[in-house]
Order: C-alpha cells, then sequence, then structure tokens
C-alpha cells in the first residue's frame, strides 16, 4: 500500500482467552497487543512517508481457542489516507498442522512463567512463520494446544486433530462460530499445498504419563497405558501407529500434489520410532513415497521459552533442519 497512515476497526469478545495480534511493516515486528473486547479503531502506523510501498501485515498470534466458544476476533474495515495495491502471490504453498508448538505457546515470553494464557502464543516467534519465510512460501496453520494424533495430552481421545482436519475449525463450538462459518467442509481445490508439514505425537506420549480422563457424559474412562517396567503399552503404541498411517492417507486424499512431512521432536522424541514405523507402513501399503519424517533439534534448558515450550531460539534452529529437509523436495 502506499499511504501515511493506516487504521483497522476490530472487533473482540471471549470469557476467558483474549485474542492478540501482531503488526508487521516491510517484514519487520513493529508491534503486538492484546485486543479487548468490543469493537474499536487501532492504528496500525502513522505518519510514514506517504509515496513509498509498504508491505503491511496484521497477525493473529493467538490459536483458535477450542475452550472458549465467545473468543471472536474480526477485521471489520480499514481506513487510510492511500491506495491499496496488489499482493505478490509467493511462489509456493505449504500447511502446517501442530500442537501448542505449532501454535507457538511459549515461543514469547519468559522461562519463568507458568500461566497458561493467550499472551505467551506468538504466530511470529515459531518455526512455521519461520519456515515459510526462508522458503518464501504462502502459509496456513491448523493447530491446538495439547492436541494429538489419537488423544491429548490429558488422554481425552477427543482433542484428536485427525478428525477435524477436513472441517473450518472444526475444532470451535458455539453457534455464533457455526454462524461465521466454522464447522464447514473445508474447499481444499482451493488452496493444494506443495508441502504439508505434520507435527503431531508430543501429546500422543504426554498421555501415556498423564491420569486417566473420564468422559463427564457417559462415565467411560480413557488412558494411554504404561507397562510395569515403565514402557509404552505395545497395544497402545499400536494403536498409536494405525492412527498415524490413517492420518496419513486423508492428507493424500485432501492434498494430492503435497509433499508430507512428519516434523517431530522439539519437546522430546518418545513417539519417533513409532512415527517412523508407522509412516513405513503407509508408504509400503499405498506406494505413495512422497511421506518422509524429520527429526527436529530438541529444545534446551538455554532455548526454553514460556511455560516449558520452544522458545525463539528453540523453533529458529527447528525451522533451519525443516527449510533444509523441505528445500530439496520441492526444487
Amino acid at each position: 500500500m502506499k499511504a501515511s497512515e493506516l487504521w483497522i476497526e476490530v472487533e473482540s469478545d471471549y470469557d476467558r482467552n483474549e485474542p492478540w495480534i501482531s503488526v508487521l511493516v516491510n517484514g519487520a515486528q513493529v508491534s503486538r497487543q492484546m485486543i479487548a473486547a468490543g469493537r474499536h479503531w487501532l492504528c496500525v502506523f502513522r505518519a510514514m512517508n506517504e509515496d513509498t510501498v509498504k508491505n503491511v501485515r496484521i497477525v493473529k498470534d493467538t490459536q483458535a481457542m477450542s475452550g472458549d466458544p465467545s473468543c471472536l476476533l474480526q477485521i471489520r474495515s480499514v481506513r487510510c489516507d492511500g491506495d491499496f495495491l496488489p499482493v505478490t502471490d509467493k511462489p509456493l504453498k505449504i500447511e502446517f498442522i501442530g500442537d501448542s508448538i505449532t501454535s507457538g505457546e511459549g515461543a514469547i515470553g519468559a522461562a519463568c512463567e507458568q500461566d497458561w494464557i493467550p499472551m505467551w502464543f506468538s504466530a511470529i516467534d515459531n518455526y512455521a512463520a519461520m519456515t515459510a519465510e526462508a522458503l518464501d512460501a504462502e502459509y496456513r496453520i491448523v493447530s491446538q494446544s495439547g492436541w494429538g494424533v489419537v488423544t491429548g495430552w490429558d488422554n481425552n481421545p477427543k482433542s484428536n486433530l485427525p478428525d477435524y482436519y477436513e472441517q473450518v475449525c472444526g475444532l470451535l463450538a458455539g453457534d455464533r462460530n457455526r454462524e461465521l462459518g466454522a464447522m464447514e467442509a473445508n474447499d481444499f481445490a482451493a488452496w493444494q499445498p506443495d508441502a504439508v508439514v505434520v507435527n503431531l505425537g508430543t501429546n500422543d506420549g504426554g498421555a501415556f504419563n498423564s491420569p486417566e480422563w473420564r468422559d463427564p457424559q457417559t462415565g467411560e474412562t480413557h488412558k494411554r497405558r504404561l507397562n510395569a517396567d515403565g514402557t509404552m503399552n505395545e497395544d497402545d503404541v499400536a494403536d498409536f501407529e494405525r492412527a498415524v498411517a490413517r492420518f496419513a492417507g486423508k492428507l493424500r486424499r485432501c492434498n494430492p500434489g503435497a509433499h508430507i512431512v512428519w516434523a517431530y521432536g522439539m519437546l522430546g522424541t518418545p513417539m519417533l520410532s513409532a512415527i517412523e514405523r508407522a509412516v513405513d507402513a503407509y508408504r509400503a501399503q499405498s506406494g505413495d513415497a512422497r511421506v518422509t519424517v524429520v527429526r527436529l533439534p530438541e529444545m534446551t534448558a538455554d532455548t526454553a521459552g514460556a511455560r516449558h515450550h520452544p522458545g525463539k531460539q528453540a523453533h529458529a534452529r527447528a525451522a533451519a533442519v525443516l527449510v533444509g529437509a523441505i528445500r530439496p523436495l520441492l526444487d
């Protein structure tokens, strides 16, 4: 755009989990803020040279909040004293699927912070954004903290992303979200990625060390089990492997031309062997050779962020490995 100033009219709502945004001008982050409930105008920038072209991005830092049906963020209108210009299409498209790591939980904030609040989420200082920038790719993110392939960290089997992947924000709840288009079938033909990166398995592994989860509706309990010697129950591991293979098949059906990369390891690798076996089994059964596993560098004490999650430096290291793995696939 060419303008000396830009304003946006935003509308926000929430019960517990307020939305946050970041503003980038010409690729540099210039501001970050919580959006208070209500409808109001925000100044994005002012007093800039009206004759220079500026690339402006307004990025929602927080994930879709499955536990807060009232959570809402909309840009209602914009106001400027100049002109909007066409945006050049990027040569590549990448989709990222994951959990809290991909949502950028803990990527911003001091290592001592332990509150589970939206302030510690960043859609800028995380490996997905860094990878896309390095590859000059347009990207989309489907992620939810605490969720997995089969189960969430707390053994809740409803917290699995594959069941919701084919919907638009299907993990949300509430009539307003439904009226705004959540839970509708996604039109995959409208946006086909060159690569799909899946970073799931961390919470499936964590469930083995978490208490059982009891369904409040049925009373049924669910638990990923440990053997007496502390190893993972073979049947539960096999169940996870089958789910990984099924999800790989679903991803291929939805994205027929994409390279599928299962990236894992930023918070440890207890499920790495199971993921590798599952991908090998899928490749052998389907004949689909365009599915690979990439081990990401594990977070260290020096690269930890808030809430015992990867910080910006850990995300940068993971992005470097991922870029090195993806670039040869797309050349």
